[in-house]
């Protein structure tokens, strides 16, 4: 007997949520099939990618997804760029180092030990990466046009040393650092951008 085809009651929306949770535990590779089936109900694999066309495509929209969730993340609102960057910090230590979820990130952390054949996913992961400092150098580089840092900022030398504490929370909220360590670390780390942009901010 031939193996069955999507249940009537499938849910894409939520089976690609049930995979972003096994990507985020397990990582690009270490999220095989089988444990993406199972967490999606026990979908047969015809059903899996009749949905979503490929294990790297589905990955693709669970990250999107997780970036699209983190939005809030980004403290867009705040009034200047040292405001919005400590929000960014000390959002992230909470969350990579909660107790309700994954911790760490998956875009940092998902292509850890990859196989020489999954270039094309650690490459989309690299790019999702320079857009995250894009996103901080562009913030950044608001400050300095509003007049909140100074025009002489290294504006490039700053954004790669937040996204890269940003990326050191991650792997230290995977490390089992504690919530409290991680906001101290997040303290420090906005100690060292006044030092940094030299007087702070105007």
């Amino acid at each position: 007997m031939g193996k069955r085809g999507p249940r009537p009651c499938f849910d894409r929306d939520e089976a690609l949520q049930r995979a972003l949770e096994v990507f985020q535990n397990f990582g690009y590779e270490g999220a095989t099939m089988a444990r993406l089936k199972e967490a999606m109900g026990g979908l047969c694999a015809p059903s899996v990618y009749a949905a979503f066309g490929s294990k790297e495509a589905m990955f693709r929209e669970a990250v999107e997804r997780y970036r699209r969730e983190k939005q809030p993340l980004w403290g867009e609102g705040q009034p200047t760029a040292r405001e919005a960057i400590a929000t960014l910090l000390r959002n992230a230590a909470m969350l990579f180092s909660s107790p309700d979820g994954p911790r760490g990130c998956l875009v940092h952390l998902s292509n850890a030990y990859s196989s020489p054949g999954s270039e094309a996913v650690q490459e989309y992961l690299r790019s999702c990466r320079q857009e995250d400092k894009e996103r901080i150098l562009q913030r950044i580089q608001r400050g300095v046009i509003e007049g909140d840092l100074d025009p002489q900022t290294d504006i490039c030398a700053l954004a790669s040393f937040v996204l890269t504490v940003l990326q050191g929370l991650s792997l230290q909220a995977v490390d089992g650092a504690s919530q409290r360590c991680m906001l101290s670390t997040v303290d420090c780390a906005m100690a060292a951008w006044d030092a940094l942009v030299g007087k702070g901010e105007r």
